[in-house]
């Protein structure tokens, strides 16, 4: 077997929607798309053994197509969990960028401070450790915090990935934690649930009383359930995800960002299109100051500076 046809996609894997739409939304002079992901190709760069799942080829030349499209400038690449610790398919995905693209990197306990420092030369700027039980395997709270207190020196913060049900469980760790701490996806909330219950307010209680705690408002379509985006006038859908992240930008607004998250990795009811994503921002972000400090002046700051 050669060693692409020992990268089969997992069944039903979805790949990423190939004719996206021009947005109608001009996005501000600088945006950056601060969530999105290379995948391989896994016969250059392959796929971590201990994978739980094996996704489609969507290597950095369609990345920086989808960027140059969208009107995105820049973008912040992070790690995909199926290429583990291995973080070479980010990394030259960095170096190809010309200075438009930073990194989030997945690092083990036993990273040496040389490779910290190679990684941050070529743009690293964060490492991520995810809490999705079916995404990775579970890392002891203590091999992180001694990885967190290692990359703090360099600047870099950490992202984080979780759902909802589980922040009750971390809310200490990631209040502990000695650096900048950016939450993915606004902690995957249950948008049945009501904006203003228990559950997504202990989430804006975190980010309120911890100045440190930064959110993505990124993912509708991960967290709706209205369906794929579709044109209704001159709405769109994921409006049961609005409330809930309308909510971040404006009470946050210095300390949230958004991402497209190509290629979707693990979506399984529809792909979207990026361009319709696009369109969504102007609904959570309304102003012209609120798009530019999520596009602009807040993923700058963070990854840029």
């Amino acid at each position: 077997m050669s060693l692409a046809e020992s990268f089969v996609k997992t069944p039903g894997w979805l790949d990423y929607y190939s004719g996206p739409s021009k947005p109608r939304f001009q996005l501000p002079a600088g945006a950056v798309d601060a969530h999105c992901h290379v995948f391989g190709p896994g016969d250059v760069f392959p796929y971590a053994s201990q994978r739980k799942y094996t996704p489609c080829d969507a290597p950095k030349e369609a990345l920086f197509a989808l960027r140059d499209h969208l009107g995105f400038e820049k973008n912040v690449i992070v790690q995909a969990t199926c290429h583990g610790t291995d973080n070479r398919a980010l990394l030259d995905a960095l170096k190809s960028s010309g200075g438009r693209a930073r990194g989030v990197a997945t690092v083990s306990q036993d990273v040496t401070d040389t490779e910290l420092q190679a990684m941050h030369a070529a743009g690293v700027r964060g490492t991520r450790f995810n809490f999705v039980r079916r995404l990775a395997d579970f890392t002891p709270p203590k091999v992180l915090a001694d990885l967190a207190a290692r990359i703090a020196p360099l600047g870099w913060h950490v992202v984080v990935y979780f759902e909802a049900k589980d922040l009750p469980e971390l809310y200490d760790f990631f209040t502990q934690l000695p650096t900048t701490v950016v939450v993915d996806h606004m902690g995957r909330p249950d948008v049945t649930q009501p904006v203003d219950g228990p559950e997504f307010q202990r989430f804006v209680r975190l980010l309120a009383e911890h100045p440190n705690i930064w959110t993505k408002v990124s993912c509708p379509e991960r967290l709706s359930q209205s369906g794929p985006p579709a044109l209704d006038g001159e709405q769109y859908a994921y409006r049961d995800v609005v409330p809930f992240a309308c909510q971040l930008v404006q009470s946050f607004p210095d300390r949230v960002l958004w991402g497209t998250d190509w290629p979707h990795p693990n979506l399984k009811s529809h792909m979207p299109d990026d361009g319709l994503l696009v369109d969504y921002i102007p609904q959570i972000a309304p102003t012209a100051e609120l798009q530019r400090k999520l596009l602009v002046d807040n993923p700058n700051r963070l990854y840029w500076r």
